[in-house]
């Protein structure tokens, strides 16, 4: 059988919003970014100095204009080290302040964030630092090691179409590096906050997602800082009980295993007390797998003024694509099944022989796909078809643009 590839334009109310127009390239993109994310992050300092930027659970608590004093002084300190515009710089911390400030730290320093999950094993990262041939690595063995320190300096020269961020595929034993540029990463931010309708007016957002994934950071931590926002941070779940009430949360973000993990607890301590009506949004992100109807069930029993979204996304989509208000699917048969609506610029087509009959291999194109794969010509031949990213997922996709993860025959 030949293989078809098959666009599906939007013809539902799930369409894109008005600042993107398409390119030359067929690609949908915002027309009205900042030339690079250090400029809006710039913005957002100027606007909300005085604001909490980070609140690290039993640790550092920082402002924005306390954060970004302390991550210049970290690029300056990167400067005085050698590393200047394009170098690469890891960052190979356990999540909290720390790791922002080393992070921003790099991005000032005109370098280019390599994120390294604390949590892969040794012979992982190091295979990760050696594969993005990082000219610096922040933490790692001995990760309590002071950060560099130095005069305050600032990059600003980056452009639209420059690299801003490596970050490595999940889920497999050779992690692959993903290009994320400037304009990647600013419309993932831009999607994000017009899909989840962020406040400005001060959320706190407690994000339970791995920051060293692009879900934790591409679609929580700058998205929030973009808005104004605090993000309160714990060093494991066990926190999260006390997040909620001392921080005064109004927002929590994770994978749809780490709340079915928590929900015993939550449970159990809401029945003592515990007061969650202040939740007012309720984000689950991830790629392989979709969010349980169950388990939107349960949290509403938790968080019950929570508007709860599912969000579908890949490192190579910058962590975002697919999303869906869980009340739309609550009484749907098929529930489990649902990633949601192509939001933010995402467009989807098909691929297979099915694909004229709405099944087949999902592709996706959009201003938060990658170019291409890091010193890879050959994975990025591979998984692109033109400016189509091939996902992997077998899909179905309805007339309205909702697209379902196909069953997996049983054998």
């Amino acid at each position: 059988m030949s293989q078809l590839l098959v666009e599906y334009p939007l013809t539902g109310p799930h369409v894109w919003d008005n600042p993107l127009a398409r390119g030359a390239d067929g690609v949908l993109r915002y027309g009205n970014l900042t030339p690079a994310l250090t400029e809006l992050l710039d913005l957002q300092v100027h606007a909300f100095g005085s604001r909490e930027a980070v609140v690290e659970v039993g640790g550092p608590r920082l402002t924005y204009r306390e954060l970004w004093h302390s991550a210049s002084r970290i690029a300056g300190g990167l400067q005085e080290h050698g590393i200047g515009y394009g170098d690469r710089v890891a960052v190979h911390l356990p999540t909290g302040a720390r790791w922002v400030q080393a992070f921003l730290g790099a991005l000032l320093s005109g370098a280019v964030p390599v994120l390294v999950h604390d949590g892969l094993p040794e012979s992982v990262a190091e295979r990760v630092i050696a594969d993005s041939r990082a000219d610096f690595v922040l933490g790692g063995k001995g990760a309590e090691t002071e950060l560099p320190d130095g005069a305050a300096y600032i990059d600003d020269g980056a452009a639209l179409g420059d690299l801003a961020l490596l970050c490595y595929t999940s889920g497999t034993c050779t992690p692959k590096g993903v290009e994320l540029t400037n304009e990647n990463l600013l419309s993932a931010v831009r999607s994000v906050v017009a899909a989840l309708d962020l406040p400005t007016d001060g959320l706190r957002n407690l994000v339970l997602l791995p920051l060293a994934h692009a879900g934790g950071c591409v679609d929580q931590l700058l998205p929030t800082f973009a808005v104004g926002g605090t993000v309160v941070l714990t060093r494991d779940t066990r926190g999260m009980a006390e997040a909620v009430t001392a921080e005064r949360v109004d927002m929590v973000s994770a994978t749809p295993r780490i709340f079915a993990g928590l929900l015993p607890r939550l449970a159990e301590l809401r029945s003592d007390g515990l007061r969650t009506e202040g939740i007012a949004r309720i984000s689950k992100a991830g790629h392989r797998a979709a969010s349980p109807a169950a388990l939107a069930a349960e949290l509403r029993g938790v968080f019950p003024a929570a508007r709860q979204w599912s969000v579908w996304g890949a490192t190579e989509t910058s962590g975002i694509g697919l999303a869906v208000d869980d009340a739309e699917r609550a009484d749907s048969s098929e529930a489990a099944a649902v990633l949601g609506f192509p939001f933010g610029g995402t467009e989807l087509a098909l691929w297979g022989p099915r694909a004229t009959a709405g099944h087949g291999e999902l592709l996706c194109r959009g201003p938060n796909v990658t170019p291409r794969y890091w010193d890879d010509p050959t994975t990025t031949a591979a998984r692109f078809t033109g400016t189509w990213f091939h996902t992997g997922d077998q899909v179905t996709i309805d007339e309205d643009g909702l697209v379902r993860r196909e069953p997996v025959p049983v054998e």
